[in-house]
């Protein structure tokens, strides 16, 4: 795989991702945040658990040491953190501050990676990450910014558990090239600590769960057993902060989504939010595409 495939399926997963916002709103409906947490990462787990065990019996399979299963185990914390608090904040936040306030883990990637890997983020990047971030503002109703809710305040929390986790990755891969096990053992770690937490301290009705049961398919199944697993092997070749950017598209996804799916009329403003975030993406695109062509030409 190269870069260029790389962000092809780092575009993909932002489509899935995007898509699958109204089902985790739509879940919340029927059962705890933190139940569905947990069902919905078993469902990936077990969806990706075949791959993880042949990626183990391949000849010779690389070796893990107890530093790659705690820095393994660490990620799926951060997977878990972020996955439950946006769950929990999804209850009370409005979508107009919740739109907004997912989008600017864009910003807590570059600036939690620094420290991370000791390389401080390109000026180009942070750029294209403050054109994002205006661009999911005018994605909100009217570009205003709502009453601030404990919702707003569990979604900002959220956005640091991501951007810790899309950080960690790449340091992972570049310790032990096992994709499909950091994604075995991060969704293990969710769907452990969701059911423990969910099903020992919110309320579930087999009514309740079958209702739900569509949106549990939809976001473990897709968003989380094959989108966040492309993410890791995108992750490979796309640097956090560049993964960030073509992953804040998630938001220009699930605006169209819930235009198709609830017939919610895209605004003059909420457009050009979205045409300035894929301005962001291409920002930061540039870089990569003219080395390559730079490339190219020396090859020639």
């Amino acid at each position: 795989m190269n870069r260029t495939r790389a962000d092809v399926l780092l575009l993909l997963v932002a489509f899935i991702w995007g898509t699958s916002f109204i089902a985790q709103k739509q879940a919340n409906e029927h059962m705890g945040p933190i139940s569905f947490v947990g069902l919905r990462f078993l469902l990936s787990w077990i969806l990706v658990a075949p791959l993880a065990l042949r990626e183990q019996l391949k000849n010779p399979p690389s070796r893990l040491n107890k530093a790659d299963l705690a820095l393994a185990g660490l990620i799926g914390l951060f997977l878990f953190a972020g996955a439950a608090v946006q769950q929990v904040g999804l209850l009370t936040t409005t979508a107009t501050n919740g739109g907004f306030l997912t989008a600017l883990y864009v910003i807590f990637v570059p600036l939690i990676g620094w420290p991370i890997t000791g390389r401080a983020p390109r000026a180009l990047v942070m750029v294209a990450g403050l054109v994002s971030i205006a661009g999911a503002w005018l994605l909100t109703e009217k570009g205003q910014f709502q009453r601030w809710t404990g919702g707003d305040t569990f979604l900002l929390v959220a956005d640091i558990a991501w951007a810790a986790a899309i950080s960690l990755i790449p340091v992972f891969l570049d310790r032990a090239e096992r994709p499909f096990f950091l994604a075995f053992a991060q969704f293990g770690v969710v769907a452990v600590c969701g059911l423990i937490g969910g099903l020992g301290f919110e309320p579930i009705s087999r009514e309740g769960l079958a209702a739900a049961l569509p949106s549990l398919l939809y976001a473990g199944l897709c968003s989380g057993g094959i989108a966040y697993t492309l993410q890791i092997l995108a992750q490979k070749y796309t640097p956090p902060a560049e993964a960030a950017l073509i992953l804040s598209l998630e938001s220009v996804f699930a605006a169209f989504s819930a235009g198709v799916l609830l017939s919610e009329r895209l605004t003059a403003p909420a457009l050009l939010g979205c045409a300035l975030i894929f301005v962001g993406v291409i920002l930061v695109e540039a870089g990569p595409a003219r080395q390559a062509g730079e490339q190219g030409a020396k090859d020639r």
